[in-house]
């Protein structure tokens, strides 16, 4: 049998740590997007960071701090809330096309280093792989191609920054999720979310133009539609050019169903309405004066706020 400390030494481990932290360092950036304090973002392509979207609090007065203390404006190119990445553009950068690495080698207990800039320099956590899982939906709907959890204590000032595995290579971005868990958003999420931002500045999300409640059902009519919670969503009010109101659906209505899939709550609407939704007809189950009734909606792309 192998001997298990063959090779290792903690001075080993450091400096190979410091390496990795090196080594991309030249791509690290400070971002200002908060009223207080910064985040970290990285360089993407010639002239364009990635950093995390719920840093940002405005779309305007972002500004970046280089690896040399330089700063420079920042425009934001587009944001996604739903899988919290956002892209600035900045004048151009001599630095080639990042290359992100596959996160489907990842398990539970690998080593992780998340890497961030502060105003100070470079910033570095070591700690594991927690939990690796399939691909999820956000709280906001966006599909995560993969489900990751660090154990490790994140900087806020390092949030935006990158997840490198012991190799080096760049397998996604650290964000904080709910109660202030890490979390890294896959690099498949960011090669797949990242373009569309630079295309369009956003990624098309469903629409079905109403404003809606949850409000609480008599339980026979829950029982009658099968329906495991006495539950359901009341329109409150219509966009009177949405696909709702083009399909019948009235102020008062309430929602009990999407095709096969009850609808206890407007996070569940928002989940279903990913981009994948855009184009769809949708079968709505509606409680109308106490009657069901079930209306095809086709879903459209959200509108561009004006």
């Amino acid at each position: 049998m192998p001997d298990p400390t063959a090779g290792f030494s903690l001075d080993t481990i450091s400096n190979h740590v410091s390496d990795l932290l090196d080594g991309i360092a030249p791509r690290l950036v400070t971002v200002r997007g908060r009223r207080r304090g910064t985040s970290s973002g990285f360089l993407w392509r010639p002239g364009l960071i990635i950093t995390a979207e719920e840093a940002l609090e405005a779309d305007e007065d972002i500004a970046v701090m280089h690896p040399d203390g330089s700063k420079v404006a920042a425009g934001l190119v587009g944001r996604d809330p739903s899988t919290d990445i956002a892209l600035l553009r900045i004048e151009e950068s001599p630095l080639e096309d990042i290359a992100f690495s596959p996160t489907d080698g990842l398990r539970a207990g690998h080593l992780i280093l998340a890497a961030g800039r502060q105003p100070e320099g470079p910033s570095a956590a070591l700690g594991i792989v927690s939990l690796t899982g399939a691909a999820w939906k956000s709280l906001r709907g966006g599909h995560m191609d993969r489900r990751i959890h660090l154990d490790l204590r994140l900087d806020f000032q390092s949030e935006g920054g990158v997840a490198l595995d012991t190799s080096g290579q760049i397998v996604g971005m650290t964000v904080f999720g709910p109660w202030r868990r890490v979390l890294v958003i896959p690099s498949e999420t960011i090669e797949r979310v990242a373009p569309q931002l630079l295309d369009k500045g956003r990624v098309a999300r469903g629409y079905l133009g109403l404003g809606l409640q949850p409000i609480r059902i008599d339980k026979a009519a829950a029982d009658t539609a099968g329906l495991s919670e006495p539950r359901g969503l009341i329109v409150v009010s219509m966009d009177q050019d949405g696909p709702g109101q083009r399909a019948g659906i009235r102020q008062g209505d309430i929602l009990i169903r999407w095709n096969h899939d009850a609808l206890p709550s407007v996070r569940r609407v928002y989940r279903l309405l990913g981009p994948e939704s855009v184009g769809q007809s949708v079968d709505l189950g509606i409680v109308r004066a106490g009657e069901h009734i079930t209306l095809a909606v086709e879903i459209r792309e959200r509108p561009t706020p004006q």
